[in-house]
């Protein structure tokens, strides 16, 4: 019997990138690519333990306000499950545990920063170590941007990679650690797996446009130690095609496949060799 890489997405309270974020999963070998409402979960009638890759989507999370992310946060590590003595946040530690892979894109990178999730520095995934605030030049931005990926990190979705193009569309999106100890601590461990970067991916740029909301240390994507939690602020799902790319009526030889979707068949490489 074939076995089954199953992927999940969870939708509702404001986020509107789920649809693309599942036909990315299934563009990439996912056999399964399931859309939860975060309701299905909270009654019971879903459950994470059923699947091997959990996808937290972007959009506009509770009116994409300062602060939302936290609010969305809180409703995951502290929301009981109807009818049960357990949390969703039982549910979330299990995953962690069982080391499958979660990833956050946009509002869901913000989620796994406000829950702990990530960075992480020390495999403790309870505290908030970081956050991601207002963009430096007070306003939504949307455009594409140019990320340099660490060779050295441990991130499972970005193996094999030197750099990729992606859009951003967002208000909040500078990475801030809550202290340099922090900092230094993604650094050394290279947890800080994408940067903004020049178009050569040559190196980390901190000026706006390339760095187009100021992140402390040019930080787009941080992964935790295990490689197997990532977030990122630029989307992945909005680039999985070559008509996705903004000059592909003008660029010819732009490959069939978009970069963002190389994040995601390296999650389903890792899931068929390690969790099935």
């Amino acid at each position: 019997m074939a076995k089954t890489v199953r992927a999940v997405v969870i939708a509702g309270n404001g986020t509107n990138c789920e649809r693309e974020v599942a036909a990315a999963c299934r563009m990439a070998g996912c056999d399964v690519a399931d859309v939860i409402h975060i309701a299905e979960l909270l009654a019971g009638r879903a459950r994470l333990d059923d699947y091997h890759f959990l996808n937290l989507a972007g959009g506009f999370l509770d009116g994409d306000d300062l602060g939302s992310a936290k609010a969305g946060a809180n409703r995951l590590l502290h929301a009981r499950i109807q009818g049960s003595e357990e949390h969703l946040s039982d549910q979330l530690r299990r995953f962690i545990a069982d080391g499958k892979l979660i990833m956050g894109v946009c509002n869901g990178f913000q989620l796994m920063v406000k829950m702990g999730l990530l960075p992480a520095v020390d495999g403790d995934y309870q505290a908030q170590s970081a956050t991601l605030t207002f963009n430096d030049g007070g306003r939504f931005e949307d455009r594409w941007a140019y990320l340099k990926v660490d060779p050295a990190s441990p991130c499972v979705f970005t193996r094999g990679l030197t750099g990729v193009y992606l859009p951003v569309r967002h208000g909040e999106g500078k990475f801030v650690p809550a202290s340099d100890e922090v900092l230094s601590a993604m650094e050394q461990r290279n947890l800080c797996v994408l940067k903004y970067s020049d178009p050569a991916f040559e190196g980390p740029a901190f000026d706006y446009p390339l760095n187009p909301n100021g992140s402390i240390a040019a930080i787009a994507g941080v992964c935790d130690p295990s490689g197997r939690l990532f977030g990122l602020m630029p989307h992945p799902e909005a680039y999985v095609h070559r008509t996705h790319h903004p000059r592909w009526t003008r660029e010819a030889d732009l490959p069939e496949e978009g970069m963002g979707l190389w994040l995601y068949q390296n999650a389903v490489r890792f899931i068929r060799d390690h969790l099935l």
